[in-house]
């Protein structure tokens, strides 16, 4: 009978607790990806300058927030109370959403946009904080982790899309609010599980104690130049709950309903990410595995490679008529291999390299980097009435390419601090 790993070299338990909180979480958020910007245009009648605005501001303050969450876990409240916080602020959004009125619509944006700041980057600190005692598997960590998170991305859009069309909008939104409340029960019953890992770190730690103020600041920094340069990726990314969500709709010769598209890149996440983890493995063993940073530069080409499709896709007839929908169904797949090489990764560097006590601010600033694309998502976005859809897709292309080209400039820095994290890591 084979011998059973020791506990220091399974994953923790608390893990699994995180997994189906972000479960439920993520298919609140994903619920409202997939039918806002169609709510806004066939129920509120906004023009597309105005969904972009309102879109980008969302998305943008989705992750722009998590900056301020994540200084006050570190600070005040502890990454437990947090998460707890923002989760009811984000059950409370959605029951305010699900009442078909204008001022409740900005209302519950505004509370669904607080608690994430709350909840998102709590979460995955105190993830990255369970793997303390086994750093060797936090990598496998955060994408076990980011399966949870896909699995909601998937079955969102399947579910509001049918609900949408039997129940009406208010049931669609609705359904997120159970999803929260799920996802909250799912944290509070699994409390136990988490142990220190979700407490406020001390300045006395040991960990905390060893770290000098100029290592501290060159960790900041680099990992703030990084954030930047991902941000343009979200650009690219966010373009799935707007103008990808528009193609699918006008552009292609398709049976379903267009906010149905949005579950094939998740699909592709959970297809792809146990083979991207057994590829690392084997180049591992082989002493051939990418750095941590080299795997996030071939997520912004992949992505590039996929708008580079949708370009096509466009010049075929995609411009002025409805084409296949196997161009869109391509590009998803490619921009889910694109996000299996950079945002779990991301997460678990951000938690490698930021300082200890710094730990749920910079998480939360890697969210910033989010926000910043997300919003900029929507600014892009509302040229899309503007130029021929090739030429748009090319224009996205452009900057994604400019964005891996200072990355590349960026690898070797990124590279000697994670070399020197690790060292301190295992010292």
């Amino acid at each position: 009978m084979p011998a059973r790993a020791s506990p220091a070299h399974r994953h923790p338990p608390g893990l699994y607790v995180l997994f189906f909180t972000e479960l439920w979480e993520r298919y609140s958020f994903y619920s409202m990806m997939a039918i806002l910007t169609l709510y806004m245009d066939e129920v509120l009648h906004f023009d597309a300058a105005r969904i972009g605005r309102v879109y980008g501001g969302y998305i943008g303050g989705v992750y722009l927030l998590p900056l301020v969450g994540g200084l006050l876990a570190d600070r005040v409240l502890g990454f437990y109370r947090a998460v707890l916080v923002g989760g009811a602020l984000m059950l409370l959004g959605h029951l305010v959403l699900a009442v078909e009125s204008l001022p409740f619509f900005y209302t519950a944006l505004v509370l669904l946009a607080a608690g994430s700041g709350l909840l998102k980057p709590n979460v995955s600190t105190i993830v990255g904080n369970l793997y303390h005692d086994r750093p060797e598997l936090r990598d496998a960590g955060f994408n076990l982790f980011y399966l949870g998170i896909n699995l909601g991305a998937l079955i969102s859009p399947i579910s509001v899309a049918w609900l949408r069309a039997h129940y009406g909008w208010s049931m669609a939104f609705g359904s997120a609010a159970l999803a929260m409340a799920l996802s909250l029960a799912c944290f509070i019953g699994g409390r136990r599980y988490l142990g220190h890992a979700a407490d406020r770190v001390q300045p006395e730690a040991p960990d905390q104690a060893a770290l000098s103020p100029d290592e501290a600041r060159l960790r900041v920094t680099t990992l703030l130049a990084m954030f930047g340069i991902v941000a343009v990726f979200w650009l690219a990314f966010y373009q799935n709950g707007f103008t990808l969500t528009f193609w699918a709709r006008d552009n292609t010769v398709t049976p379903f309903a267009p906010e149905t598209f949005q579950s094939v890149e998740p699909l592709g996440v959970i297809v792809f990410s146990g083979a991207f983890v057994g590829l690392w493995a084997w180049l591992g063993r082989r002493g051939l595995e990418p750095s941590t940073p080299v795997k996030i530069l071939f997520g912004i080409l992949l992505v590039a490679t996929a708008f580079g499709v949708m370009a096509v896709a466009g010049l075929a007839g995609g411009d002025a008529g409805r084409v296949s929908m196997n161009w869109i169904v391509g590009a998803y797949l490619l921009i889910a291999l694109g996000e299996v090489c950079l945002s779990p990764m991301g997460l678990s560097l951000v938690n490698r390299v930021a300082p200890p006590r710094s730990r749920g601010m910079m998480m939360g600033a890697w969210f910033v980097g989010l926000s910043a694309g997300g919003y900029f998502s929507g600014v892009l976005g509302a040229y899309w009435g503007t130029m021929p859809h090739s030429r748009f897709f090319f224009l996205v292309v452009g900057v994604l390419l400019g964005a891996a080209g200072l990355l590349a400039l960026l690898m070797p820095r990124l590279n000697r601090v994670l070399r020197q994290a690790q060292r301190a890591d295992t010292a």
